[in-house]
């Protein structure tokens, strides 16, 4: 595999008032780039140079704790970055709008399933939804953690990603996460997460 740092998919502030550019801008260029820089250092003259990230995830716990932190960031960050859309917000159509019915019963009750979580979640981490044995499941990781681990107390592939470290709020919000979590609805790609999980049924 070769791995490399994508570029942002749109401007530091596209996302505002939601998400503000100097918060993008620090979160993107330090502290994604840094987890990949260190993931790289990590997987540098090994084995995994050749392996592709869920490959890698699939056994993490058999590897160092640096791949596992960095690996994670570096993934968990570019699914991320993927959800969210200057044109987002609104609710989701289509094949995905159905499994959310059929799974939480409406998107409003996903919604309030998925924001309760984010709020009460302990530290920093990882909020997700994802596709698990044909279900939509939403789960929470700590620190650099997701679904694809290993470690994962509720494996998945996922298709929608909340950062929940303070990095990612603390300049606009402080210390009022609900907020935050408030204003990300307003900047999901639900076109893009529906690909995502049309993918997943392809596998």
């Amino acid at each position: 595999m070769s791995f490399h740092f994508p570029a942002l998919p749109y401007p530091f502030d596209a996302l505002e008032p939601y998400i503000d550019a100097k918060t993008m801008g620090v979160h993107y260029s330090r502290h994604h780039k840094t987890y990949f820089d260190k993931f790289m250092a990590a997987i540098q003259g090994t084995e995994l140079e050749h392996q592709s990230l869920e490959t890698i995830f699939a056994r993490v716990s058999e590897h160092s704790p640096a791949v596992r932190n960095h690996g994670g960031g570096f993934f968990n960050h570019n699914l991320y970055w993927q959800c969210m859309s200057p044109q987002g917000g609104g609710q989701p159509g289509g094949l995905l709008a159905e499994a959310i019915r059929c799974h939480f019963g409406s998107f409003e009750d996903f919604k309030t399933a998925f924001s309760d979580t984010a709020a009460t979640h302990f530290g920093s981490g990882f909020i997700w939804l994802s596709v698990a044995e044909g279900r939509l499941e939403i789960s929470s990781t700590s620190n650099q953690d997701n679904p694809l681990m290993d470690v994962a107390e509720k494996p998945g592939i996922p298709i929608l990603a909340l950062d929940v470290w303070e990095h990612a709020y603390y300049l606009s919000y402080q210390n009022k996460r609900p907020d935050y979590i408030d204003a990300w609805w307003h900047v999901v790609d639900w076109d893009q997460i529906e690909q995502n999980y049309l993918d997943t049924l392809q596998r």
